[in-house]
């Protein structure tokens, strides 16, 4: 076995030489995580879609939630999320998980997803109204970050002035913030929230997805007080920061390699396939959410005992050669099917046809009037995300052309 246990403190800056020597000794390893927790890290293909299903592995956070004192170094933070925002589906098993699945499926069906398609270009075309040739800009402030925050306010009937408030918050709770970071974050956006269903609740139901969630049947399953909250918190942030950073990330692969790029302006038809070798190469999570095993579970001949998380990283069975050839190359035209960018089993993302289509739009808009944009800075003086989670850089400088 390596005799890596610690991942490096400049882990989040480079992952993918760690995943290579990791996944070289074997399918999974114990590691403790850049702040200390102690994991079983998956870091190969096969191995990572039995751990997203096994159901021995469970995703019951409410019943799990005692291991984080088990394995955090005594030293370290107990970090206090607020726990109206933590019982929603992706901390459940089923059958809760299925109830309440079942419950928002029907508006992310990819059929419905595609009648939103005039909308997100429209707003897409907004943006890119707003840019100049010659411009220097953050293209994840000015373009990226802006199209997905207004396409899911929309859906949650949530004002769009908020959405600086929502990234402030967000970026702070899937970061390594400090207790009070996040115990203030997590409050705030809580109580926004909490006040956001309360107002809709007592106005007349209107078109909005959201509103349907709410005004449901009383005869029929709908969601208490509690459970709206949650879920309205997982598709704010789940519903911008997966595309925000599937645009960012697709951007620069693109600027780091000019032949790729130079295919997708020949070829625009192709844009919206090459979205899962974008998916596949840099995607925008890195280590899915937390998991735990109920019972010793062998995985790819290693057992991992009861009590012990088990963190699936998505990036490194993405690259795993055994899975695609020349796995850290960048080729627009593979066929990248199959790929785990999304999770796999029960809990694969919700929102991924709409995060498909919202990188289509995007990358077909941005090339199609910014066809020579260049990187604005130094790729060395870029800057990723603090994160474990999310895969994203903290500003993408670009020069439009």
């Amino acid at each position: 076995m390596t005799t890596l246990t610690q991942l490096p403190a400049d882990y989040v800056q480079n992952p993918h030489e760690v995943h290579d020597m990791l996944r070289a000794e074997g399918p999974v390893q114990e590691v403790h995580l850049p702040r200390g927790l102690k994991v079983w890290l998956v870091t190969r293909y096969e191995e990572a879609k039995v751990a997203l299903t096994d159901p021995r592995i469970s995703k019951d956070m409410q019943a799990g939630g005692h291991l984080f004192e088990l394995h955090a170094p005594k030293e370290a933070d107990r970090r206090q999320f607020d726990a109206g925002l933590a019982v929603h589906m992706l901390n459940m098993d089923p059958p809760n998980h299925t109830r309440l699945r079942k419950l928002v499926n029907k508006a992310f069906t990819a059929r419905r997803i595609e009648l939103m398609r005039p909308r997100v270009e429209e707003i897409a075309a907004e943006l890119i109204a707003k840019l100049n040739d010659g411009d220097e800009v953050d293209l994840l402030e000015a373009f990226a970050f802006p199209l997905p925050i207004t396409v899911i306010c929309e859906l949650l009937g949530i004002p769009i002035d908020n959405r600086d408030e929502f990234r402030e918050w967000s970026n702070t709770l899937l970061s390594f913030g400090t207790q009070e970071q996040i115990a203030e974050a997590s409050g705030k956006m809580a109580q926004f929230l909490i006040a956001h269903v309360d107002r809709v609740a007592n106005e007349k139901p209107d078109d909005t997805f959201f509103s349907a969630l709410v005004h449901a049947d009383e005869s029929g399953d709908r969601l208490n007080h509690a459970e709206l909250v949650s879920m309205a918190f997982l598709l704010l942030v789940a519903g911008h920061e997966t595309t925000v950073n599937l645009i960012g990330n697709a951007v620069l692969a693109l600027l780091h390699n000019p032949d790729q790029l130079q295919i997708l302006k020949d070829r625009p038809e192709l844009i919206p396939a090459s979205a899962e070798e974008f998916l596949r190469l840099e995607g925008p999570v890195n280590i899915a959410t937390f998991r735990y095993t109920t019972e010793p579970v062998e995985l790819g001949g290693v057992t991992i005992p009861a009590d012990e998380f088990v963190m699936v990283s998505l990036i490194a069975a993405n690259r795993d050669p055994e899975k695609y050839e020349n796995p850290d190359r960048l080729d627009v035209t593979r066929n990248a099917g199959g790929h785990v960018a999304f999770g796999h089993g029960i809990h694969f993302c919700l929102g991924a046809p709409l995060a498909r289509l919202e990188f289509d739009v995007a990358l077909t808009h941005l090339l199609a009037r910014f066809p020579n944009l260049q990187l604005a800075a130094e790729p060395e003086t870029l800057v990723w995300r603090d994160s474990t989670l999310i895969r994203g850089l903290h500003t993408l400088p670009v020069r439009l052309a």
